[in-house]
């Protein structure tokens, strides 16, 4: 069985969604493991990994999310292992999840160096499961190649075996290649692929930012899969608001207190893909009702206006079991720009 240890050099690399699309173009009897867990998720009283729970989806594996990570916080990992016991641990765990498969894909903490202090970064990982490393690359063209030289000394420097770096989410992919490809080749590190930066896959949908908020579901339960294209947050009057040329925009998502009738039925008219009712603060049922009517989704949450656009407008949006337009494309994406076969192998 072949294990190959996936992670980066920066955060939000798309390392889950580069496997995803992996597993989906894969022959193979794939099997997922994050030792590390660094997006908790809280569910059914059971704790587990955000990324642990696509990919368990995705894969059709029967192991449970749960089972895929050793744990989530450095104070509570130090205290319960030590290196040798954290090699037990992971052995145990990968022992668990690889039966009958002939692929492990190993994803580590957000970037090359996170959970060193706890010996679960993406080298030691590597070097307890005898596996390969798959470096996703991301950033701006000079980051990536930035990144590409620190890669060279930190394997220079290690008994680690490059399995292949990928490079993601590349504006230009012609540009890029003219260019910067050639670094890649001096240095000799194995490029399986480069892939284009696809805006559709940054769009958060509105089933995300429910279960980011652990918000209530008013309305529009059904059609919680509407993708969000722009923002706009509730703050003036219904009148003034409608002559902003982006709250004509369709796919948008508003974002008001709930006691502003005017603006959600603004919302509602103009084809809103949902609205965030902040303060906790319902509206009448006529409006709810006419919400689930028109397919537009409202989200009742406890925090100000203020804050709730605060929390949206930092948002990563992440890939989830339920993206079945995304999880196509990422198989896409995977299949025409990167060299499966040669990962694989």
């Amino acid at each position: 069985m072949k294990n190959i240890i996936v992670t980066s050099l920066r955060k939000d690399a798309g390392k889950t969604s580069v496997i995803v699309g992996l597993a989906k173009n894969a022959s193979q009897v794939m099997g997922y493991l994050k030792p590390f867990g660094d997006r908790l998720l809280y569910r059914k009283k059971r704790l587990w990994d955000f990324d642990a729970a696509v990919c368990t989806a995705v894969m059709g594996v029967t192991e449970s999310p749960e089972a895929m990570s050793i744990g989530f916080d450095h104070s509570k990992l130090r205290f319960m292992y030590d290196k040798e016991t954290t090699t037990e641990k992971v052995l145990e765990i990968a022992k668990l999840n690889s039966q009958n498969k002939e692929i492990m894909l190993v994803e580590s903490g957000t970037d090359l160096s996170r959970g060193l202090s706890v010996h679960l970064d993406a080298l030691s990982l590597c070097d307890y499961l005898n596996g390969e490393l798959l470096v996703i690359l991301s950033g701006t063209n000079d980051q990536i190649c930035d990144d590409a030289y620190a890669l060279k000394k930190i394997m220079d420097s290690s008994q680690v075996k490059l399995g292949g770096v990928i490079v993601n989410k590349v504006q230009d992919k012609e540009d890029f290649k003219t260019v910067y490809q050639e670094h890649f080749v001096a240095l000799d590190l194995p490029l399986l692929g480069i892939i284009p930066f696809t805006e559709s896959l940054t769009r958060p949908t509105m089933k995300f930012l429910a279960d980011l908020f652990f918000a209530k579901v008013l309305a529009g339960e059904k059609d919680l899969s509407n993708t969000i294209k722009g923002v706009v947050v509730g703050a003036m009057s219904a009148d003034a608001v409608l002559r902003v040329q982006r709250f004509k925009k369709e796919a948008k998502l508003v974002i008001t207190s709930g006691d502003r009738s005017d603006m959600i039925l603004a919302a509602l008219d103009t084809k809103a893909a949902g609205i965030i009712l902040t303060n906790n603060i319902l509206p009448p049922p006529n409006i709810i009702a006419r919400a689930s009517a028109v397919g537009v989704p409202i989200l009742l949450v406890a925090q100000d206006t203020f804050q709730a656009a605060k929390k949206v407008d930092n948002l990563v949006s992440l890939l989830s079991k339920d993206d079945l337009s995304k999880i196509d494309r990422l198989q896409e994406l995977i299949r025409e720009h990167v060299k499966i076969v040669d990962l694989f192998a």
